[in-house]
């Protein structure tokens, strides 16, 4: 397979009630990208600004909000926005690379990862993130530079959005966009179109459009998928039904039993291809959250903040009043040098490895040397996020007061850095 006709996004899934074992909604989803670029694990505590002020996107400066929520990111290092994260009122987003008939349009704006954070950052529930996100598409349309390379590489976004009660589906073309509202069960996206004809929002214009291009009669019922696929899809997209249909039929599978481990056994999964690892590209990250219906109980979000779910473990973060960046898997900062930040761009490559990237990093070379050593190491390490998700089962049915765990993020990814080492 060439580099250039490789599936080059990722899969986002979702259980919700009946669909999940517990009384809670479960969220996953995989980064895959280039594998040298290196995904970081970053927090932002909630923030108020200035009326008035501009915030600095990826590429493009756009109207701050006077005030943000607190969100947990797992992002490429090299931009500003992330392909999934989560925020303090229960909100999880993710998104995916899609080509529509609507082109792609030239020139920067605000990248489809930049709305995944912008929405997070601003939306309090999965609906109110979902008007977010439309609203800024409508107004700053979606484009730009979508990898860290010179090579020009930009798509359409689909989004799950999903918080403790429902989930959304949202898909779009140049500014344009549908939506789908999910209530029970499983859904999962991937690199395709997957809302045909039933639609729970649209732009108030999407109709009319179709039907001005002559995509659409006008007659009959309105199937959005049908209508807006391009006629001759880009091989990724084409290549990337496999892996949907995979991640269709592992959920599927696990329909009513859902869980926490379940989910990181789906983004493990190497036979759909939902985990990556050939070619130049693989899963550069990877996350699960665990949403209760139980408002009084805390969400828990898991990041691997290491490539390769298969061969990384599942840390737990979970938002309370002392949650602090954890520089340990927080990429190099370069300012005003950073090759993104200059004309042209990615013309230079900087070392963005953070300090868990790369004791990882070592400790895989070492294994790929050392297989049956690599066993134990392996055995190891899933002890220890099994041990971690025993913990968070306890908290979650009553049995361990939630403060008792601490900061178990950071304690996890210290007890990883010093096993590598």
């Amino acid at each position: 397979m060439r580099m250039e006709d490789a599936p080059m996004s990722c899969d986002c899934f979702v259980s919700l009630p009946p669909g999940s074992r517990d009384n809670h909604v479960i969220f996953g989803k995989n980064s895959d990208r280039p594998r040298e670029e290196v995904q970081e694990v970053a927090y932002y505590p909630a923030a108020s600004h200035p009326s008035g002020s501009l915030l600095e996107c990826t590429y493009i400066q756009i109207p701050q909000v006077e005030q943000t929520h607190a969100i947990i990111l797992s992002k490429p290092a090299w931009m500003w926005g992330a392909e999934m994260g989560a925020n303090d009122q229960g909100v999880c987003i993710g998104n995916e690379a899609v080509w529509t008939r609507e082109p792609v349009a030239p020139g920067e704006a605000l990248l489809g990862m930049d709305l995944v954070r912008l929405g997070l950052e601003r939306g309090s529930s999965a609906w109110a993130a979902l008007t977010v996100i439309t609203g800024l598409l409508e107004q700053h349309g979606q484009g730009g530079q979508c990898r860290e390379d010179p090579e020009p590489f930009s798509y359409h976004n689909t989004f799950l959005l999903v918080d403790r009660n429902e989930a959304w589906v949202l898909e779009t073309a140049g500014r344009l966009w549908v939506a789908q509202k999910v209530s029970e069960g499983v859904k999962n996206i991937s690199n395709q179109l997957t809302i045909s004809t039933e639609i729970s929002a649209e732009h108030p214009d999407l109709r009319s459009m179709a039907q001005a291009q002559g995509w659409w009669d006008g007659q009959g019922e309105f199937n959005f998928s049908q209508v807006f696929n391009p006629e001759n899809p880009p091989a990724r997209m084409e290549l990337a039904k496999r892996r949907y249909r995979g991640g269709t039929e592992l959920l599927q599978q696990h329909n009513g039993s859902v869980t926490a481990e379940v989910m990181m056994s789906i983004l493990r999964d190497k036979p759909s291809g939902i985990c990556m690892d050939s070619g130049g590209f693989c899963t550069t990250g990877s996350m699960v959250s665990v949403l209760p219906k139980d408002t009084s109980l805390p969400c828990i979000h898991f990041f691997t903040a290491t490539p390769d779910p298969s061969r990384s473990i599942f840390k737990p973060f979970i938002f309370s009043d002392g949650s602090t960046l954890v520089q340990r898997v927080v990429s190099p900062q370069f300012g005003p040098d950073d090759p993104v930040r200059k004309q042209p761009r990615f013309q230079s490559r900087v070392d963005r490895r953070h300090d868990l990237y790369k004791a990882h990093q070592a400790a895989r070379i070492a294994m790929e040397t050392k297989p049956d050593e690599a066993l134990v190491v392996y055995d190891i390490l899933r002890d220890l996020e099994l041990q971690c998700l025993s913990e968070i089962s306890a908290m979650l049915s009553g049995d361990i007061p939630g403060e008792e765990l601490g900061d178990l993020f950071f304690d996890c990814v210290d007890t990883e850095i010093k096993f590598y080492q």
